[in-house]
């Protein structure tokens, strides 16, 4: 029995942060675009666009998790100022929840785990959780940044982050990200809908918080697809 794990985050209003940290954020555009006005809106639009990557100038969004042997799901969302009530679509229960209301919820739910796959979770998910938990004053109940390496792991918790296995711990020389992988082994993408992780602020920001926590379930499914093709192919 294993736990998928996802997390989708959006970034932070760039307007909203202090001056001292927009002016540490965008003091390498400044010497970098010059007296280029243009170059300079290019840089700092990228710059806002990633804001959701870091859980210093982002937070969570949704928090998606997949049991493996009851094939079901919940994913947890943010649904800002509009009354949305938990409902279930397909394997999933969707359950609208404030930040710190889902990381308890997921911190509470994985004690009943002891495998944990995610795709790119070392780098992400999990250092994302981490973080947004402590902003929170929320202490995680399991390491799952431990081991990194699968043989190390027996008798232990278990996280095995697909990307670490399929790009053989960075020894691949491009790693490649989840769409890629889908298509290579005929897996339906999460991208496949339209909608892909550079959407997620957008979607929030027109309040479509049900489409993100829709997006996420997608993922899970895809990331547990992956996990089979590991299991019976790859894993030794």
């Amino acid at each position: 029995m294993a736990l998928i794990i996802d997390i989708e985050t959006i970034g932070a209003d760039f307007d909203s942060l202090d001056e001292v940290t927009r002016h540490n954020l965008t003091r390498w555009i400044n010497r970098q675009a010059g007296d280029d006005k243009e170059k300079f809106n290019v840089l700092l639009k990228d710059l806002k666009e990633g804001f959701g990557f870091s859980p210093l100038t982002g937070e969570i969004a949704a928090i998606g998790v997949f049991d493996t042997e009851k094939n079901k799901g919940v994913v947890y969302f943010q649904a800002l100022d509009i009354e949305i009530s938990e409902y279930n679509e397909a394997s999933f229960c969707f359950k609208p929840k404030t930040e710190k209301e889902m990381l308890k919820a997921f911190w509470q739910g994985v004690l009943k785990y002891k495998t944990f796959v995610t795709f790119n979770g070392r780098s992400f998910d999990i250092p994302f959780l981490l973080i947004r938990g402590a902003v929170h004053k929320i202490k995680p109940t399991l390491n799952l940044m431990s081991n990194r390496y699968l043989r190390s792991q027996y008798g232990t918790v278990r996280h095995i982050d697909l990307l670490d296995q399929f790009s053989f711990y960075g020894a691949v020389r491009r790693r490649g990200n989840l769409h890629l992988y889908c298509n290579a082994f005929g897996i339906r993408s999460p991208k496949a809908e339209g909608i892909t992780g550079d959407d997620v602020s957008r979607l929030f920001k027109e309040k479509k918080y049900k489409e993100i926590a829709e997006y996420n379930s997608w993922d899970l499914i895809a990331t547990w697809e992956l996990y089979q093709v590991w299991k019976k192919y790859i894993n030794i």
